[in-house]
C-alpha cells in the first residue's frame, strides 16, 4: 500500500497516546538500519527527529501535547538523536516537557548546538539549554552556523575531555559556509558535521561527503524536505514504477532513502508535527536502502518532473 502524506493517522489518536508514553517510550523499537558513529563505532539509526520551527510551539499546552506525542512515537519506532538549538525558539523547553513526560528514555542521542557570537558566554548558554531539556550531559554539542567557531571549538573539546559531552561538531544550512566546513573538518578532531542535503541540493557530495568519510566524521543532515517544500513538490506526481528499488513506500520515503542510502551520512534529521509523520519518516530506515544505480536513477526521475 503507497502511503501519503495526507493519510489520516492509524492507530492511537493523540488522546490515547499520551496516557501510555511512558509505556511507548520502553516498548521494542523498531529494527532500524543504524550506523556506526564514526569516532567511536557507537551505532546511530539512520533517522533522527528535528525540531527547527515544529516544537517552537510557545506555552500553548495542546501544542506541547502533540510534540510530546511525536517523541513518544519516534522512541517507540526506535528513534535515538533529537536535535535542537537556542535558536529553535521555545524548542527546547518543549523538548524537556516531552521528556519528562516521557520518563527520560535511555534511547535518546540528545544534540545541541551553542549560537552565540560572544565566546564568553557559551557555557552559561550551553547550561540554559540543558536546565530546559532537563538532561544531566548533552551527548553531542555543536557550533551553530560556525558563529565564533574558533572560540567555541576549544571550550567544547575541554568539556569532552572532562566527560560534560560525548561528542563535539559543526553546523550549516542551506549550502552556507561549506569552504570554511570544509577546513574546520581537515584541522580540527570534530565528530560530527551537520549540513543541508538533499535529492537536489547535492553541492555536499563533491566534497565535504567525501571529506567525511576520509577524516571519520559523523555527518547529520538537516533540511532533508527543505521546511516540507520538497513533499508538497512532489506529492502530487505519480511515484515511479520501479518504486520497489528503493524500498520507499511514498515520497517522504523515496526523499528520505536516497538520504540514508549515502554511505557517508550518519544520521538525517527531519523535523515534524504529526505522529504518522515521524513513523513514516522512521519506516525509511528499515528494509533496502537504493543501490547507487538506483540513487542515479531517483535523481533522474525527480529532475525530470
Amino acid at each position: 500500500m503507497i502511503i501519503t502524506r495526507r493519510a489520516t493517522v492509524q492507530g492511537l489518536g493523540l488522546g490515547a497516546l499520551l496516557p501510555l508514553m511512558p509505556r511507548l517510550a520502553l516498548g521494542q523499537p523498531a529494527n532500524l538500519v543504524s550506523r556506526p558513529i564514526p569516532s567511536s563505532g557507537e551505532l546511530m539509526p539512520v533517522v533522527g527527529l528535528g525540531t527547527w520551527i515544529t516544537f517552537n510551539v510557545g506555552d500553548d499546552p495542546v501544542l506541547k501535547d502533540e510534540c510530546a506525542a511525536v517523541l513518544a512515537a519516534f522512541f517507540e519506532s526506535g528513534g535515538r538523536m533529537v536535535d535542537s538549538s537556542p535558536m529553535y525558539g521555545s524548542s527546547q523547553p518543549t523538548i524537556g516537557y516531552g521528556l519528562r513526560k516521557l520518563r527520560y528514555p535511555e534511547r535518546l542521542f540528545s544534540a545541541e548546538k551553542v549560537w552565540i557570537s560572544d565566546p564568553t558566554r557559551g557555557t552559561a548558554q550551553i547550561e540554559a539549554s540543558r536546565a530546559y531539556w532537563g538532561v544531566e550531559t548533552f551527548d553531542l554539542m555543536q557550533v551553530h552556523n560556525l558563529v565564533s567557531w574558533e572560540e567555541h571549538l576549544p571550550a567544547l573539546f575541554e568539556m569532552k575531555a572532562s566527560g560534560q559531552i560525548r561528542y563535539v561538531g559543526i553546523t550549516t544550512s542551506e549550502g552556507r559556509r561549506h569552504r570554511e566546513i570544509e577546513r574546520v573538518m581537515a584541522s580540527e578532531p570534530i565528530d560530527f558535521v551537520q549540513i543541508t542535503y538533499n535529492i537536489l541540493d547535492r553541492e555536499v557530495e563533491e566534497r565535504i561527503l567525501p571529506l567525511a568519510k576520509e577524516k571519520g566524521i559523523g555527518v547529520i543532515v538537516n533540511r532533508p524536505f527543505r521546511q516540507k517544500r520538497l513533499i508538497r513538490q512532489f506529492e502530487d506526481e505519480p511515484l515511479p514504477a520501479w518504486l520497489d528499488e528503493t524500498g520507499a513506500l511514498s515520497w517522504a520515503q523515496f526523499l528520505l532513502k536516497f538520504i540514508i542510502s549515502h554511505p557517508a551520512v550518519t544520521c538525517a534529521i527531519p523535523a515534524t508535527t504529526r505522529v504518522d509523520h515521524v513513523r513514516e519518516n522512521l519506516e525509511a530506515a528499515t528494509g533496502i536502502l537504493p543501490d547507487e544505480r538506483s540513487r542515479r536513477r531517483m535523481v533522474d526521475y525527480v529532475e525530470a518532473l
